[in-house]
């Protein structure tokens, strides 16, 4: 008999990360541009002389760092690799065959495919015409099938944001049996004063996870490392299903020794917010739409002109994420990186 691999995985789309081109300005992959204080690189590199040793299984010191951080109780904690992997372990921990998933789409691309690997249903819900989340179609969409609902906010790769009021009104009305995953990967990057704090939200509610990664502002994301804020009976349950030692021993030092030059780093985050607005003021200046973003990028709905303006970039040797026939996302980074960016979309024939 042979051997007979899933059959649905055929279908499952594959993870496309940002291009790396040698030589060229990257921004593809929302990472930061600057380096990791001397400090980090310094635990780092004490905790690779224990490479020989497992790391913590149970992410004991980072954890107990991760709790006074944020000012939450290490039972409603749950750490893994980046918020992606809690994204996964979210959903195997809430989710069986014929359960439903409901996110925007487009958003994060990861939601389908950690949700086809469940065997739930994916259930996409189309942005609004100014590429935010449709929250009133998000809410029909929820059945009594319906397990997790996935809110980025700020959206990837629109950069959009929800406000305190319009999120609120709806986590009030998603019913008990519904866990909302609030995605704040860019959480660090946001300057908009009424895009809520998810966990002064998450303090007083009890279907309400929010997840962070130290990929971004942070500067981590060669390391994946990141954290899940819920329920304890939530987090119990995601570390049940965690890959036993998947953060690793330099991941955990790394993340530890971040938070403790946290000023440092999200001192970092606002020339990329203020280079933000330059940007997206300058690509609105010679005609493009760009919807306001919270992000550390800025998205340009180019439908399908996507592909072109994809290939004059190579051409310049500027790499972008294009999502081909929708538009392309472009991370802010450093001021020079931003300028080739800015010449090379100045001269594109729109």
């Amino acid at each position: 008999m042979a051997l007979t691999v899933r059959a649905d995985l055929a279908n499952l789309p594959d993870y496309i990360p940002g291009r790396k081109i040698p030589g060229a300005v990257v921004l593809s992959s929302n990472e930061v541009s600057t380096p990791a204080p001397a400090a980090v690189l310094a635990a780092i590199a004490d905790a690779a002389a224990d490479v020989n040793r497992y790391p913590q299984m149970a992410n004991d010191d980072l954890l107990v760092r991760t709790s006074e951080y944020v000012g939450v109780p290490q039972d409603r904690l749950a750490i893994g690799c980046g918020s992606v992997s809690l994204c996964q372990q979210l959903i195997q921990a809430m989710c069986a065959e014929g359960h439903q998933v409901v996110f925007a789409w487009r958003s994060f691309e990861a939601y389908p495919i950690v949700t086809q690997i469940v065997g739930a249903e994916a259930v996409r819900v189309p942005l609004t015409e100014d590429y935010r989340h449709d929250l009133d179609g998000m809410l029909a969409a929820i059945t009594d099938d319906t397990r997790v609902v996935f809110v980025a906010n700020p959206n990837n790769p629109t950069g959009t944001g929800l406000r305190t009021a319009e999120l609120e009104r709806f986590l009030d009305a998603v019913p008990d049996h519904v866990l909302v995953v609030l995605d704040e990967a860019y959480r660090e990057f946001v300057t908009d004063p009424d895009l809520p704090d998810g966990l002064e939200l998450a303090a007083g509610r009890e279907n309400l996870a929010v997840v962070r990664t130290f990929s971004k502002a942070y500067g981590l994301a060669g390391l994946r490392v990141g954290y899940a804020v819920a329920p304890p009976e939530v987090t119990a349950a995601v570390r049940k299903v965690a890959i036993p030692f998947a953060v690793n021993r330099l991941a955990q030092a790394a993340a530890v020794a971040a938070m403790d030059a946290a000023e440092e780093l999200l001192s970092r985050c606002a020339p990329v917010t203020r280079e933000r607005e330059r940007v997206r003021g300058e690509l609105v200046d010679m005609g493009y739409e760009v919807p306001e973003s919270q992000a550390n990028f800025v998205w340009l709905p180019l439908g399908e002109r996507t592909a072109a303006f994809n290939d004059h970039l190579l051409a310049q040797k500027v790499v972008i994420r294009a999502f081909l026939g929708e538009g392309a996302r472009v991370t802010i980074g450093l001021p020079e990186e931003n300028d080739a960016f800015l010449a090379a979309a100045r001269t594109f024939d729109r």
